[in-house]
C-alpha cells in the first residue's frame, strides 16, 4: 500500500495530445531526477517500447497494463462508464485499491472528474467538486483559479466551498500561508455581481469572520494576473472562459515580440541581447512550470495537465502530485469542510441545501 511518506503517483500513459511518448518521457523525468515512484497506467507493449528507448530500467517504474484508453475528443460520461477499464479510471482505481497515493493525467478533463468522482467519490460533505488552475501573476506568486470547468452551474454553497478547497491546495502544496480568497466579479464593490456572485459574497464574509478562510471581496478579472488574491473563486463556466482568454493574451504576446524580433536586422540583434530577458518571460508565463490542474473534492489526489503537455509539465505535475500527498491535502480539505458545513448550510437557498 502507498504510504504519504513514500507515495506513488499512478500516471494515465494516453492522456493528451502528445500521449504516449512525452507522457512516458515525463515519467521518466520525475523518476530520475526527483526519485518518484510511479506506476504507468497503459498498453504494455507502448511502455515498455517507450522505456526501453529511453533506457529507463533503472528507475522506480512499476505498470498496471490496460489497452483501453478515453480519446480527447470522446463524450466523458458515456465513454467512461462504458469502458470501465480505461488507463485513467484504472489509475483511479489504484487510489482506491491502495496501490497508488494520487494520479495524474493530461487527457479528457471531463472524463477525469467522471472517473474520479465515479472511483474515488466525494469528499463527506462536499457538494461539487472543482478544477483549479495555477497561474502566473505579475507579483510572481500564483493564483490558483477554481472552478475551470468541472462544475458549470453553481449556487453560492459551492463557492463556498471552493474557496475552503483552494486555501487548502494553495496553503499546503504552494506554501501560501494565509491565503487571500476573492470573488470574481465584474466590480469590487460588495453589490456587483450577478445573483449568484451576490449571494455568495455574504456567505464567504461570514466564513471569513469565523477564520475557516481569508476573504479579500470581490476581484476583477484583470486581478488574475495581477496577483490580488491567492485564491479566486467562480463557477466553472466563468473559469473556463476565463483561463481560455488568458492562455490566448499569452499566446498571443509572446508570439507577436518573436514576430518583431524576426522583423529586421537591428530587431535580432536586439533581441540576442536581450534574449536572457526574454527567456525569464516565457518562464514565467509557462503552464508546464506548474504541472497541471488540481481536481479538489474527491477521496484522493488527482491532478490533471494541460492536453497539450510535453515532458516537463507532466514531471511537474507528478512533482505536484507527490507533494499533495505528503501534504494530505484531501484530508485537510475534509476537515474544513466539516468545521464550516452549518455556515455554508445556512447560507445556501433551500434548494441548494436538498441538492
Amino acid at each position: 500500500m502507498a504510504s504519504n511518506s513514500n507515495p506513488r503517483i499512478a500516471l494515465d500513459v494516453m492522456g493528451g495530445d502528445h500521449a504516449p511518448q512525452e507522457i512516458i518521457a515525463g515519467a521518466v523525468l520525475a523518476a530520475r531526477e526527483l526519485g518518484i515512484e510511479i506506476l504507468l497506467a497503459g498498453p504494455e507493449n507502448v511502455i515498455r517500447d517507450e522505456l526501453a528507448r529511453q533506457n529507463a530500467a533503472d528507475l522506480p517504474l512499476n505498470f498496471e497494463f490496460t489497452d483501453d484508453y478515453i480519446h480527447m475528443d470522446e463524450h466523458p460520461a458515456e465513454a467512461v462508464k462504458a469502458r470501465p477499464n480505461n488507463s485513467m479510471s484504472v489509475c483511479m482505481r489504484m487510489i482506491k485499491e491502495g496501490k497508488a497515493a494520487g494520479m495524474v493525467t493530461a487527457g479528457n478533463s471531463g472524463a477525469a472528474v467522471v472517473a474520479a468522482l465515479l472511483g474515488l467519490g466525494r469528499i463527506k460533505g462536499v457538494t461539487r467538486p472543482a478544477l483549479g488552475t495555477v497561474l502566473p501573476t505579475a507579483t510572481g506568486k500564483p493564483t490558483l483559479l477554481l472552478d475551470i470547468g468541472a462544475t458549470t452551474d453553481c449556487k453560492p454553497g459551492y463557492l463556498a466551498q471552493f474557496a475552503l478547497m483552494g486555501s487548502a491546495y494553495m496553503k499546503h502544496v504552494f506554501h501560501s500561508q494565509n491565503p487571500l480568497v476573492g470573488l470574481l466579479a465584474n466590480g469590487e464593490e460588495a453589490g456587483k455581481g450577478d445573483q449568484l456572485v451576490q449571494a455568495a459574497y455574504p456567505l464567504l464574509k461570514q466564513m471569513a469572520q469565523s477564520g475557516a478562510i481569508t476573504f479579500h471581496g470581490n476581484v476583477e478579472g484583470r486581478d488574475i494576473t495581477a496577483g490580488s488574491a491567492d485564491v479566486i473563486v467562480c463557477d466553472g463556466f466563468v473559469g473556463n472562459v476565463a483561463l481560455k482568454l488568458s492562455e490566448g493574451l499569452s499566446k498571443m504576446l509572446l508570439g507577436i515580440i518573436k514576430d518583431e524580433i524576426y522583423s529586421s536586422a537591428i530587431n535580432k540583434i536586439g533581441g540576442l541581447i536581450l534574449k536572457g530577458a526574454f527567456d525569464n518571460v516565457r518562464r514565467k508565463l509557462d503552464y508546464e512550470e506548474y504541472g497541471g490542474a488540481p481536481l479538489l473534492g474527491v477521496n484522493g489526489v488527482v491532478i490533471v495537465g494541460h492536453g497539450s503537455s510535453h515532458a516537463k509539465a507532466i514531471k511537474n505535475a507528478i512533482r505536484v502530485a507527490r507533494t499533495a500527498v505528503e501534504q494530505q491535502v484531501p484530508e485537510k480539505i475534509a476537515a474544513g469542510i466539516q468545521e464550516s458545513a452549518k455556515i455554508i448550510e445556512n447560507g445556501q437557498p433551500a434548494e441548494a441545501q436538498n441538492d
